[in-house]
């Protein structure tokens, strides 16, 4: 595995990791009722993940999906308003699909069939805290060039630690 993705939840950073260095870091935000794999629990599901579909290519910036689907809306101030309520999904969607058997993968904590996403969102959300219903949320702009750079298939992990060996580009951990 050459390429993969790394969700730190502590740190609330998104890691695009090649040949064990860190190539690229996002800020993010994920559930605001923490980790959990669990069908209704509003948690992010940790462990092994892989993306399985991509949805929105050549959408506008802050363009609203709804179901998958571009709802033809595009977010701004005045529909925030409209609509004070709406857990916005923006831009650009990265569905993933569980890989661990019995932990994310079939039965009542299928991380697919939980609709679990990277995806954009208002970029005022992604403040270095807990905030979504259980996907990752990140800004509109960093979402879309994400998009580009992966591959459906490409392994993401989520979780406290980096799952191998990673070399930072720094001598300082994000975590210290």
């Amino acid at each position: 595995m050459n390429t993969y993705l790394w969700i730190s939840l502590p740190a609330q950073r998104l890691y695009q990791i090649d040949n064990g260095i860190i190539i690229r870091e996002y800020p993010i935000s994920t559930a605001r009722n923490g980790p959990g794999e669990l069908e209704g629990s509003g948690c992010t599901p940790r462990g092994w993940h892989a993306i399985r579909a991509k949805v929105g290519a050549r959408l506008p910036p802050r363009a609203v999906l709804v179901g998958r689907r571009p709802s033809g809306e595009i977010y701004d101030a005045e529909l925030a308003r409209q609509h004070p309520k709406r857990d916005w999904i923006l831009s650009r969607i990265l569905w993933l699909s569980g890989l661990e058997i019995g932990f994310n993968r079939l039965g009542k904590q299928d991380t697919f069939r939980r609709y679990i996403y990277l995806h954009g969102s208002p970029d005022h959300l992604i403040d270095g805290k807990p905030g979504s219903c259980g996907c990752i949320r990140m800004r509109n702009a960093d979402v879309i060039e994400l998009f580009e750079r992966i591959a459906v298939g490409t392994r993401v992990y989520i979780g406290d630690t980096p799952p191998h060996s990673v070399r930072f580009p720094t001598d300082q951990h994000p975590l210290a």
